[in-house]
């Protein structure tokens, strides 16, 4: 398994091994549990089905989940099921299993995948960083957007023109932050650097396919 679930804590800083102060997001990540094996016989692709274990009352969930917490063996209530594909000629974990934050260790690269923050409707100098007309002498032109397509031909706005709308709360992946410190006892995760998302928002853990080389010495 390179993926795991998990929620975002809080931000903070640590002191790594030469004393330096480490901007680090602490995320819960997992335990998740495998609800179920898909095969390449059966569905045509080999994935597993995982689902968060969450810590809420077990009374507040349907009928249908509770069936599933029974089949895979799990008192607690389940959320947030995700389908992560497996690579070639990787071996399935089984149905049940857990799935828990010791995958990853320090100094390995992962890639978090969260919501972004929403911000609402912004014009295009917040939105796309326009920089805006004269501030001074009665220009009357200081936060629009200017022209956005000829008059004449084409006779229309072109797709993805960019002007002022909905900001945020869209699928976000930050790649390439580094591991720092792995607590298996709490489920805890400190990568460097800011990842999407408000505090206790879902997010996904993966391993770095494309992780950026270490710098000697």
């Amino acid at each position: 398994m390179n993926e795991i679930l998990g929620r975002k804590v809080e931000m903070t800083q640590v002191f790594d091994g030469q004393g330096r102060l480490v901007p680090v997001t602490l995320i819960q990540a997992g335990p998740c549990v495998v609800t179920q094996v898909k095969t390449v016989e059966s569905d045509g692709h080999a994935a597993v089905q995982v689902a968060l274990v969450e810590r809420r009352s077990a009374k507040r969930i349907s009928g249908a989940l509770k069936g599933i917490c029974k089949k895979v063996g799990q008192e607690r209530p389940l959320k947030a099921f995700r389908e992560f594909r497996l690579e070639a000629g990787a071996e399935a974990p089984a149905l049940g299993s857990m799935v828990a934050c010791d995958i990853f260790a320090p100094g390995d690269f992962v890639d978090v995948i969260g919501r972004s923050k929403g911000k609402g409707f912004q014009g295009v100098i917040v939105r796309h960083n326009f920089r805006g007309g004269a501030a001074t002498h009665g220009s009357m032109f200081h936060r629009a957007p200017g022209s956005i397509g000829a008059s004449e031909d084409p006779s229309r706005v072109f797709k993805n023109t960019k002007m002022g709308g909905q900001t945020g709360d869209a699928r976000t992946t930050v790649k390439n932050l580094e591991v720092v410190h792995v607590d298996t006892e709490n489920n805890l995760i400190a990568v460097k650097g800011a990842v999407p998302g408000s505090r206790n928002s879902l997010v996904r853990i993966r391993r770095g396919h494309k992780a950026p080389r270490r710098k000697e010495g």
